[in-house]
């Protein structure tokens, strides 16, 4: 027996969890370094969007006096809005990759687990959007000179809410997958699109319907860009709005999570893991 081959079998406990979602992080990583459409993706969407909307708030800056109040609102929100769209497609695609190459079977006769499954999709996810984000916010520098980085440290907690709702919502995408079948991916693309209307990414909340309002507090991603606005707005960073957002992330993470293990449970009693596939 070699000594690498000793030296691995030794490896046990949160050690050996951390290899093994290092290694998942990487194998998912050189799926895209090894792909330029794929790097391509990452950046092409929130790039289209934020000219499409830069164009759009440069119009209005000069009809509207509250968004002259506050130039970049606009665009400010739409990278913030892709932010929480890239975190859940990111987690959910690979998770598909691994559904369309028929592999979950082959991964799960290893000593891979499936929250450490979880933990690298989480990863590659985080990867994926600050990959595609700073392209999208450098162009914005340039073409709008508007700098979504001088939001300073609270850009940080909105990204790190909107990331967990983003990853709450993921899993529950990938339970309804695992059980449904492929036949439910599309909700990958669609389901976080529900959202956008009572996330009040553009507008205040309280131009909703007051029938709706309700909801729209109960999602984090309202609290952000209600937070959003306060700071470029009043130049207040809002701890009330923020506090309730990370209340509503631990939710939106605990159901995604029970989901998902209650999803994955079944599927692994039925046998899915290995007929599930393309």
């Amino acid at each position: 027996m070699s000594l690498s081959a000793s030296s691995a079998r030794r490896v046990t406990g949160p050690a050996a969890s951390a290899r093994r979602i290092a290694a998942m992080v990487r194998r998912y990583w050189y799926l895209i370094r090894g792909s330029w459409p794929r790097l391509a993706e990452l950046a092409y969407w929130p790039t289209v969007q934020m000219i499409l909307w830069g164009l759009v708030s440069q119009f209005f800056m000069t009809q509207s006096s509250w968004l002259a109040q506050a130039g970049g609102v606009l665009i400010a929100g739409v990278l913030l809005w892709d932010l929480l769209f890239r975190g859940q497609i990111g987690f959910t695609i690979c998770f598909l990759e691994e559904m369309w190459s028929r592999n979950l079977g082959h991964l799960f006769v290893s000593p891979l687990r499936p929250w450490e499954l979880v933990a690298a999709l989480i990863t590659m996810s985080a990867i994926r959007t600050v990959l595609g984000g700073v392209f999208a916010a450098v162009i914005a520098i340039l073409l709008y000179e508007f700098s979504i980085f001088d939001l300073g440290l609270p850009l940080l907690a909105f990204f790190l809410v909107l990331m967990g709702m983003g990853w709450g919502i993921g899993m529950v995408i990938t339970a309804v997958v695992l059980r449904a079948g492929l036949g439910a991916e599309s909700l990958a693309w669609v389901a976080m699109f529900a959202l956008a209307p009572i996330s009040a990414v553009y507008y205040p909340v309280d131009t909703l319907p007051e029938a709706v309002r309700w909801l729209a507090w109960l999602t984090p991603s309202a609290h952000v860009f209600e937070g959003m606005r306060a700071l470029m707005v009043e130049d207040v960073f809002r701890w009330d709005l923020f506090g309730r957002a990370v209340l509503l992330d631990v939710v939106y993470l605990g159901i995604g999570s029970a989901v998902f293990a209650w999803a994955f449970g079944k599927a692994r009693e039925e046998g899915k893991l290995l007929q599930t596939g393309e």
